[in-house]
C-alpha cells in the first residue's frame, strides 16, 4: 500500500507540471544572498533547486552577493570599513579583499555546492568573457556630514553586459554563477550592488523571469501581511507612501528596470524558507511577491 506521503509527492508533482511546461527553455535570473547563503540547511536546499531547475528545462543563471563574508574578512585583516549612503567606500587594498572573497571564497562554495548535487556549475566574475563592464558611481554626500563629499572608490555601476560567455555556457548545458565584479576600459576592479548586476543581466537574456532572494517574506501590506502580486503603480504608491523604505527599494526600482526593458515578471522571495525557489516557481502558493506591470 502507498502511504500518504507518496500521494502526496505524486499531487505536489502534478501541481509543478504546468510551471514547468511554461518555463522548460526559458531563462531565470537569480540574486542569491542573505540567510540563504549562510544557513548550512538553506544552502544545501537553494543547490538542490539550481539543479532541479536545470533538470526540467529550464536556464538558471545565479548571480551572488557576500558583503557579510567581506565585512568578516576586512576584520579580520585588520581593515577598518566606512558606509556612505548604504554603500562601503572602496579602496584598490580593500578592492583586492573583495574580489578574493566574491571571486575566489564565495563564487567557488557556490559552484561546488551545485556541483555536489549533480549541477554543472561554473564560476564567473564580470571580468570573465568582458561579462561586465563597469563605470565608478559619482561621489556621494556623507548622510552625517551632508557638507563632505565621499568619493567611494571601487563601488562601480554596470555601463554594459556582453552576454557571449553566458550564451556559451548555456549551449552547453552549463550553470553559470557570477560575482558582481565588473571591469572598465582601463581594466579597474569595480564592486557592484548585486541586485543591479542581476537585472542588468535578466534584462540582457530576455529572462522570463528575475528572482530576488531576500531575508522578509516580500513586499508586505499595512498591516504586515504578505503581497503575493502587485503593480509597479501600487508599489510606486507605496514608496511616496513611505510604506516601502530601507532595503526594499533598491530591490523595487531592479524590478521597475527589469519589467519596464521587458522582463517578464520579478519575483521577490523569502530566502528563509527551505526550497524557496521551487515554491516560488512551480507551486500556486509562493513565498514572495511577484511584480509586474
Amino acid at each position: 500500500m502507498i502511504d500518504q506521503s507518496g500521494h502526496e509527492t505524486a499531487r505536489v508533482l502534478n501541481e509543478a507540471l504546468p510551471y514547468i511546461q511554461r518555463l522548460a527553455g526559458r531563462t531565470v535570473v537569480i540574486k542569491y544572498g542573505g540567510n540563504a547563503m549562510v544557513d548550512e540547511a538553506l544552502k544545501t536546499s537553494f543547490a538542490r533547486n539550481v539543479v532541479l531547475m536545470k533538470q526540467v528545462g529550464l536556464n538558471p543563471v545565479v548571480v551572488h552577493g557576500g558583503g557579510p563574508q567581506i565585512g568578516r574578512m576586512l576584520e579580520a585583516i585588520g581593515k577598518e570599513t566606512r558606509f556612505v549612503a548604504g554603500m562601503r567606500v572602496t579602496d584598490s587594498e580593500t578592492m583586492d579583499t573583495v574580489e578574493m572573497v566574491l571571486g575566489g571564497q564565495v563564487n567557488k562554495s557556490i559552484v561546488s555546492l551545485i556541483s555536489q548535487h549533480g549541477g554543472r556549475a561554473v564560476g564567473l566574475t564580470g571580468k570573465d568573457g568582458g561579462l561586465i563592464r563597469a563605470a565608478p558611481l559619482e561621489p556621494v554626500a556623507d548622510e552625517k556630514q551632508p557638507d563632505e563629499i565621499i568619493d567611494l572608490g571601487h563601488v562601480g555601476a554596470v555601463e554594459s553586459i556582453d552576454p557571449s560567455i553566458l550564451h556559451t555556457l548555456g549551449h552547453g548545458h552549463f550553470i553559470p554563477v557570477i560575482a558582481p565584479i565588473g571591469v572598465d576600459a582601463h581594466g579597474r576592479s569595480y564592486n557592484i550592488n548585486a541586485d543591479l548586476v542581476a537585472s542588468r543581466i535578466a534584462i540582457t537574456l530576455e529572462a522570463e523571469k528575475l528572482l530576488l532572494l531576500t531575508n522578509t517574506s516580500g513586499i508586505l501590506d499595512d498591516a504586515g501581511e504578505l503581497i503575493t502580486h502587485t503593480s509597479l503603480k501600487t508599489v510606486d504608491d507605496m514608496i511616496a507612501s513611505g510604506r516601502i523604505f530601507g532595503g526594499m527599494l533598491p530591490k523595487v526600482q531592479c524590478a521597475r528596470e527589469a519589467l519596464e526593458a521587458g522582463v517578464g515578471a520579478v519575483q521577490i522571495i523569502d530566502g528563509r524558507v527551505e526550497n524557496a525557489v521551487l515554491l516560488e516557481l512551480f507551486t500556486d502558493s509562493g513565498v514572495g511577491t511577484l511584480v509586474h506591470l
